[in-house]
């Protein structure tokens, strides 16, 4: 099978649009421990992927992968036209990442280190886009406070600024709502769900907020505890009920 994805694309970049994402028979190891088990999917670009499983199920796990962060132990992984690990470089620029870590300088402030990531993406017009997400996202008045000040409320809104400062073709998101109440989780998703500049965003949302989740996503993948794929397809074939059932093991 190898090589069939990068061969696929090129024979349908002059006629057809290429996914955001495809993946064919995905699998990853943690030493003899699976926890992504033939995972195979196409996301189409400016569509949004809801994650939704228990935990250890390789939610994070695939978005680390998405992300260039992390190899798939076993099959093929095709990311914005990129086949990954061996095309990463491709892509890195054009990708959003939020994980559980901020990846920010605790001793620099918020606004320096939206400046060096927007210096690393070369972002143009940098001091504008800036100070646009400082004033969206609420921090406006705490862009010179040192990031290890920072509540983990605030510190989840900057990290989330240095995710999309650059304005990427995909984001790939793990659990955003984290550490927000509903008006800062309301400011985030019109932050999220703007339009980046070279048209739609391409979305990949890991999260426990089943309905919520649910609603905002044209796509599902369900994921069971182990690994194993229990759902994927569009958002409206899954029903609520069966997607806590998979969630909580019972399916």
């Amino acid at each position: 099978m190898a090589g069939t994805l990068e061969a696929s694309a090129q024979r349908d970049r002059g006629s057809v649009a290429v996914p955001a994402i495809a993946l064919r028979e995905l699998r990853r190891d943690y030493g003899e421990r699976p926890v992504l088990r033939g995972l195979s999917l196409e996301l189409e670009v400016g569509a949004t992927l809801a994650v939704i499983g228990p935990n250890g199920a390789g939610k994070s796990t695939l978005l680390r992968i998405l992300a260039t962060l992390l190899r798939p132990s076993a099959g093929e992984a095709e990311v914005l036209g990129a086949a990954l690990p061996r095309e990463a470089w491709r892509v890195r620029g054009r990708i959003g990442y939020l994980g559980h870590s901020p990846l920010l300088y605790r001793e620099l402030s918020v606004r320096e280190n939206l400046e060096f990531n927007a210096r690393l993406h070369a972002v143009a017009g940098a001091r504008e886009r800036i100070e646009a997400l400082l004033e969206a996202s609420g921090l406006a008045r705490r862009g010179d406070e040192l990031v290890r000040n920072l509540s983990a409320g605030m510190l989840q809104r900057a990290a989330i600024c240095r995710a999309v400062v650059h304005e990427p073709e995909l984001l790939l998101l793990d659990e955003p709502r984290s550490h927000l109440d509903v008006g800062a989780a309301r400011v985030v998703d019109e932050l999220l769900g703007e339009r980046g500049a070279s048209g739609a965003r391409t979305r990949v949302i890991v999260t426990h907020e089943l309905e919520a989740g649910l609603a905002a996503a044209s796509r599902v993948l369900a994921l069971r505890a182990d690994g194993s794929v229990g759902f994927t397809g569009p958002a409206a074939g899954l029903a609520l009920p069966e997607a806590r059932a998979i969630v909580e093991g019972a399916a």
